[in-house]
């Protein structure tokens, strides 16, 4: 089934790149773009079949997530981090589960995790305030996963501080149109969102920290291998696959804008042996980016399937992985675009938009490489990495 789901997104591929530029104007997907992409299936790959999902590997995820990039960057965004969001409720409590996805199991859940609201426990829940930036594609989603850490009933931070992950239905949070003002993957109309006293039964509350080290899955009895991966490489992994894939639709879109192109000193291209070695440098570190979270995400599977645990120097080793592979995918696009001449700067141009929609991903938290390169070097030397080394592992 997962690669019917791929299937359909190439049979789709045109559409998908013809309203890239109508989603760029709009700050967020167009209606018939989400229709498109929630009749191919991609939001359902990491789905629990129970509701009609594929339970596929996450390798499947991954490559359909850069099918879409390659399009589009926005959609392909949307498509890796919305797609996370159903494996997560795979193993949240099952009153929640129907509530998302019974009457309709092909509904959107957006987010963020940040947490930057404050829950207080009331009477078997909790009231809800806050506010979040960057909901991707929220627009077209009707619940959605924030971030919060546990208040006490001064509304401040409890102590220990403990971190939630608090599901909501539409009606209790407010998008804030017009929050969406940037450079880069405006397409994926990742707005703020607002959250007034709000009350959120606890069924509706995962334990942030216990769902990062396993503790949830574990509690839940999920016995199936995709829910027993570790977050640390699932929520990641969507994200960068789309950043990968954005960089293959820039080199796809470099190599149709040089192909018949003379440069300003009268050298046809096909005849310039610099841009030509740049070209085919950048395609083999694209190449490399794609083929190094793959075979990672292939990895990381086989020590679950296996019935061992992933260690956190494993962990480690796979957001180095994770990490790397996107900046060097940014990098090469930086060095065929830099030779792509003044006109490749126009509006007009789909490789200036993949340009600033690849930079605009690597500036999400998790491709920050310093306290993962840190954390991941000293497990290597077998030494135990301080809590803030800690966190994005």
């Amino acid at each position: 089934m997962a690669n019917q789901v791929l299937d359909n997104i190439m049979r789709i591929a045109d559409e998908i790149r013809g309203q890239a530029a109508e989603a760029e104007r709009l700050g967020r997907l167009p209606d018939e773009t989400a229709k498109l992409l929630k009749a191919a299936g991609p939001i359902k790959l990491l789905q629990s079949k129970r509701y009609g999902g594929y339970e596929a590997h996450p390798r499947d995820f991954a490559e359909t997530v850069m099918a879409i990039a390659a399009s589009d960057g926005a959609s392909g965004w949307i498509s890796g981090v919305v797609g996370v969001h159903p494996w997560q409720l795979a193993f949240a409590d099952p009153k929640v589960q129907e509530e998302v996805l019974g009457e309709d199991n092909n509904t959107w859940m957006a987010s963020p995790y940040a947490p930057t609201g404050i829950a207080v426990p009331t009477d078997s829940g909790y009231v809800f305030n806050g506010r979040w930036q960057f909901s991707s594609g929220t627009d077209h989603c009707d619940w959605i996963f924030l971030g919060a850490m546990l208040g006490n009933a001064d509304g401040g931070i409890a102590n220990p501080p403990t971190m939630l992950h608090m599901i909501l239905p539409r009606d209790d949070y407010q998008i804030v149109e017009d929050s969406w003002n940037v450079v880069g993957l405006k397409g994926t109309g990742s707005k703020d969102i607002i959250v007034r006293d709000v009350f959120v039964p606890s069924y509706r509350v995962m334990n942030g920290d216990q769902v990062i080290d396993g503790t949830t899955q574990k509690e839940a009895g999920v016995s199936e291998t995709l829910y027993r991966l570790p977050w640390s490489h699932m929520f990641p992994l969507g994200i960068t696959s789309a950043v990968i894939g954005i960089a293959e639709g820039a080199l796809a879109a470099h190599l149709d804008y040089q192909r018949d192109r003379v440069g300003a000193q009268g050298t046809a291209i096909k005849d310039d042996p610099y841009v030509l070695y740049a070209i085919s440098e950048a395609a083999a570190d694209i190449n490399a980016a794609r083929q190094e979270l793959l075979a990672n995400a292939d990895a990381i599977w086989d020590i679950v399937d296996s019935g061992n645990e992933v260690s956190f120097e494993r962990r480690a080793v796979g957001r180095r992985t994770q990490v790397r592979a996107a900046w060097r995918a940014v990098m090469a696009v930086d060095q065929i675009f830099a030779r792509s001449g003044g006109n490749a700067l126009r509006l007009d141009s789909p490789l200036q938009r993949f340009w600033r929609d690849a930079h605009a991903g690597l500036n999400h938290a998790i491709h920050v490489p310093s306290t993962v390169f840190h954390g991941t070097a000293l497990a290597s030397l077998g030494l135990e990495p301080a809590e803030p080394l800690r966190k994005m592992i």
